[in-house]
């Protein structure tokens, strides 16, 4: 298990996004009804927020969310909701006190009107902090936001706003949810799954991607130092050979 003092704080990754998974599956070996998998996930969250603001991590992506969620049974999905309003009515001090911004990417608007006010007050109230930027995907699907761009983009050139020989990777990035983000460094996805779940599918073109087998409640700050670890000892590439690198 590694340490703050094994990472090495000059070669972070600039954008960490997670994959919060396996909620439901430590409850079920606890005995527990799936609720206190979600509930106990909170914890994790805090305690990797803090961490990530602490070592200098300047952007944190959370997939709190996704559309494919809405799926689930009702009262699992309205006690989503309901933690979800509690978490950011509690945390708001967290934030406030690590000096980190609140951001939230998805179809919002589908949200519950006493979720989506709620959010939307927290992320008001901490627009000005500048330590590091925690990302919310809330209702969140990559292929939505792809199929949103596409239309946007489609939109512009139909008004002679945009010439179709403009269209590059940097008008795409101009026009998805994560316009202000860099790309994604490092995903992480915890529960032992190997998949990415329709998140972050253009951001994540280039990123290092890390599974762990421990579920999302268990998930701690050694966890992510481990993580970052890794990461730090892999060979970024980017289509180029050792060689070119050297």
């Amino acid at each position: 298990m590694k340490n703050k003092e094994d990472i090495n704080l000059k070669k972070l990754p600039q954008h960490i996004a997670i994959i919060m998974d396996g909620n439901g599956r430590w409850a079920r070996k606890k005995g527990f009804l799936r609720a206190a998998g979600h509930e106990e996930g909170t914890t994790a969250v805090k305690d990797v927020v803090e961490a990530s603001a602490e070592i200098g991590i300047e952007y944190l992506s959370l997939y709190a969310f996704s559309t494919e969620n809405w799926k689930r049974p009702k009262l699992e999905v309205d006690t989503l909701m309901k933690l979800l309003v509690s978490s950011l009515k509690k945390e708001i001090k967290t934030l406030q006190d690590n000096n980190i911004k609140l951001n939230a990417i998805g179809n919002l608007k589908t949200l519950p009107k006493k979720v989506y006010r709620e959010l939307q007050e927290v992320i008001e109230k901490t627009k000005d902090n500048d330590r590091m930027v925690l990302n919310l995907a809330l209702s969140y699907g990559s292929r939505e936001e792809l199929t949103s761009v596409v239309k946007e983009i489609s939109e512009k050139v139909k008004n002679n706003e945009l010439s179709t020989n403009a269209i590059d990777e940097s008008v795409i990035n101009k026009h998805l949810y994560t316009r202000n983000f860099p790309e994604v460094d490092l995903l992480i996805r915890t529960s032992g799954e190997q998949r990415i779940s329709n998140f972050l599918l253009w951001q994540i073109a280039y990123a290092e991607l890390y599974f762990t087998k421990i579920l999302w409640p268990d998930f701690r700050k050694e966890n992510l130092f481990n993580a970052i670890y890794n990461y730090q000892n892999r060979e970024r590439r980017f289509g180029k050979t050792s060689e070119q690198l050297s």
